[in-house]
């Protein structure tokens, strides 16, 4: 045994030591383009293709704004130029590509330049261009930088802090917390030092398959992998510790002989409840967008290697330690859990079970034995009140402009374009259409109240591009403004010939295998609900003059992503709750109790789901989620919510086998009730670490978990389980309920 002690050791070790310095390098695997994680059946995915086939430039515009504040200060030409010198030092650096020239307002306040970043680094290229804003001549006028590649740097910088903020703000509540409930100041370290080996073999996994491409993973993905070992492994070595504890309090047992029992009384509901977790998050793969469906294997992986370490690693490091472990607790012969138990004389099936011992779990579980349906019916109606907001809960998504908390130039810059620009100026609606189609499209498109102005690209335009009438035919244009050879005029015979008006000439659309690329600009922020509306309405349109037009661009890549999170949210949650029944029924060997465990499971989803409604929108003043968010806190929520059942129901059965049911739900809750409040609280405490970085969607996920985690570690599993269990009696192992009293 303890040379085994000594490898498991070792190799944990080794293995902390290799993985650890991939702590800081995830972020060099893991992506935030949103695009890049819909499907390639998704229209605006396949109008990206196109659009690249128009355009050298693949890189994301950003939008340079600058505002005066009258029409005389600066002058134009001040203004226009001190907007060229920085489009010149921003394309000397490299970070630019060929700028649009800057274009005045109507009210003649401000200018727009359209720059597209060429930086591999979207965040690094922002930000140089920043600095070379702030260093030149800008008198008289604020100038921003926003955009698509500002939005996409602040969610880059925004994400900076999970290597370092999140992990430090995790493992020290997790400390903090461990340290209370075990009064022990060397414990909670072997544990946290389980969960980080555990964290650290993980990343190194996920860091190798994610570099390989197997795996594409973003920030929201990285910063829940964190989070989710680090609580899991703790949870487990929780339950864990707990056995080891109560067999060190066996009079006459040594370290040895209590690791043996430890991982006899403790592995089975680990692996069963660590396998359902994961059962359940392997329903992901389900999912068409790419960011959802990789979750699910890389928490997977991730809980496989928390299990291996909760049952190896831990038990070999207390193995060797013993009772010094729980310094200056140490277990003594006799208490703990072991001095709780039931009157053996009382009938199994009797309603009243008398219970010995004293704390507050036998208190509870004297409460539950004297008054069981009143228990659990007071439960259940604290659940349900707060259940009833769930619908108002609203996770219709989220403007990009929203996605990151706090002070932004991104944001600021974007209300400065709307105050003096269309909406939608900057991020167009990028319309590949067949060229036999592209008069009777834009005629179309010039109807809708939605549409601020529409062109078409036309590599022979200086300006890159050609506008309509309204009847949609192309605007004519003189002749200087394309690239087209003068044609000899009247002007040009001499100084005494009679000089005539310049030609104009019709611009010839640039064309990629018979199709054309037009460029809608909507009134309303391209990162709006509105403009998603706009999206679909404007698709309607352009699909009943080209059915096999596309419509792509920034708000179209939005609104795809939304309805795919929507589709995957409708076919993940009940695929993940029938898998998650059939597990239980398999593990708990019962129709019933699995049936109304779950049930329970989805109220107290409910209950946190309402409750989050009111806060959001009510405290916080978050009026709306993304349509992933749901999807994540059911998967989160249901499975953990299921671990602790399995905690609590395993123990449950094992000494309903021994002593009936009755006698066995009050042994389990006053076995169990400790450790179960313990993990629940710690997870809780994890996922809260979520909210410190300034992402919307992280900030509602931790809310929703942490709420979620708590309620259904200290109501419904202390209180609505046992009380319901214990008024039903042996029906609840229904139809296999003859080798249980």
């Amino acid at each position: 045994m303890w040379t085994l002690t000594a490898v498991f050791i070792l190799g944990w070790l080794a293995v902390s030591g290799v993985g650890g310095p991939y702590f800081g390098r995830i972020g060099e695997v893991s992506t935030n383009d949103q695009s890049s994680f819909l499907p390639r059946s998704a229209e605006s995915t396949r109008a990206s293709d196109w659009v690249e086939r128009f355009s050298d430039s693949s890189g994301p515009p950003a939008i340079i704004v600058a505002e005066r504040p009258s029409t005389s200060s600066p002058s134009d030409a001040r203004a226009a130029d001190a907007l060229e010198e920085i489009t010149e030092r921003a394309q000397d650096a490299g970070i630019v590509d060929e700028a649009s020239p800057p274009v005045p307002s109507d009210d003649e306040r401000a200018y727009e330049v359209i720059a597209p970043i060429v930086s591999e680094d979207a965040g690094e290229g922002v930000e140089t261009l920043r600095a070379i804003i702030a260093d030149a001549d800008v008198e008289g006028m604020t100038v921003q930088v926003t955009g698509p590649a500002a939005f996409t740097a602040d969610l880059v910088e925004a994400f900076q802090g999970i290597d370092g903020l999140l992990l430090l703000v995790a493992v020290g509540a997790v400390f903090a917390i461990l340290v209370v409930v075990y009064r022990s100041p060397l414990l909670p370290i072997v544990v946290l030092l389980t969960s980080v080996s555990a964290l650290s073999a993980a990343i190194f996994v996920i860091w190798h398959l994610a570099s390989a491409g197997v795996l594409p993973i973003n920030g929201q993905v990285q910063g829940i992998l964190f989070i989710l070992v680090v609580g899991a492994t703790t949870d487990y070595s929780l339950l864990y510790v707990a056995r080891f504890r109560d067999a060190l309090a066996v009079p006459g047992v040594g370290r040895a002989r209590a690791t043996l029992t430890a991982l006899r009384g403790a592995w089975e509901p680990i692996l069963a409840s660590g396998g359902t977790v994961i059962a359940g998050l392997l329903c992901l793969l389900t999912s068409d967008l790419s960011s959802t469906r990789a979750l699910g294997p890389v928490a997977a992986i991730g809980l496989v290697i928390a299990i291996a370490a909760a049952l190896t690693f831990l038990p070999a490091m207390l193995a060797l330690l013993g009772r010094a472990a729980f310094f200056p607790f140490a277990p003594k012969p006799g208490r703990g859990t072991a001095a709780l138990g039931v009157d053996p004389a009382v009938d199994p099936g009797s309603r009243a079970q008398r219970v010995e011992g004293r704390g507050l779990w036998a208190s509870i579980a004297r409460l539950v034995a004297a008054h069981p349906r009143r228990v659990w019916l007071g439960a259940l109606i604290i659940l349900i009140i707060p259940a009833l907001w769930a619908p108002r809960f609203s996770a219709d998504g989220v403007s990009q402009a929203d996605l990151v908390l706090g002070q932004s130039q991104t944001r600021d810059g974007q209300a400065t374009l709307e105050k003096h620009f269309p909406g939608g100026s900057g991020s167009p609606l990028q319309i590949v259409v067949d060229a036999a189609e592209q008069r009777p499209v834009a005629r179309a498109l010039q109807r809708l109240d939605t549409v601020e102005s529409l062109t078409v690209t036309s590599a022979e335009m200086k300006s890159g591009s050609a506008s309509f009438e309204s009847d949609g035919r192309l605007t004519k244009v003189p002749e200087q403004a394309t690239d087209r050879t003068p044609t000899a005029t009247a002007s040009d015979a001499g100084p005494g010939a009679r000089r005539g008006p310049p030609k104009t000439v019709t611009p010839k659309p640039t064309t990629a295998e018979g199709r054309v690329l037009l460029q809608a600009t909507l009134a309303q922020d391209p990162n709006s609900p509105e403009a998603w509306d706009s999206v679909a309405q404007v698709r309607d349109v352009v699909h009943a003059e080209d059915p096999d037009a596309l419509v792509g661009g920034p708000s179209a890549v939005a609104l795809d992503s939304n309805d795919t999170a929507e589709r995957d949210r409708t076919i993940a949650i009940p695929l993940i709750l029938a898998v998650i029944t059939l597990i239980l029924m398999l593990l708990l060997r019962s129709v019933l109790a699995p049936v109304l465990l779950v049930g329970l499971t989805v109220v107290s989803f409910a209950t946190a789901l309402g409750t989050s409604a009111l806060v959001f929108q009510h405290v916080l003043g978050l009026p709306d989620a993304d349509p992933s968010v749901p999807l994540y806190a059911f998967v989160f929520l249901v499975a953990l919510g299921i671990d602790y059942n399995i905690f609590l129901m395993s123990r449950v059965r094992e000494e309903a086998v021994r002593v009936g049911t009755r006698p066995g739900v009050l042994l389990g809750l006053m076995r169990t009730g400790g450790v179960i409040t313990s993990a629940g609280i710690v997870l809780a405490a994890t996922f809260a670490a979520l909210a410190v970085l300034p992402i919307m969607f992280l900030v509602q996920l931790a809310f929703i978990v942490a709420f979620g985690v708590l309620l259904d570690a200290i109501l419904v599993r202390s209180f609505l389980v046992p009380g319901l269990f214990y008024d039903i009696g042996r029906a609840s192992w229904w139809p296999f309920a003859r080798r249980i009293r």
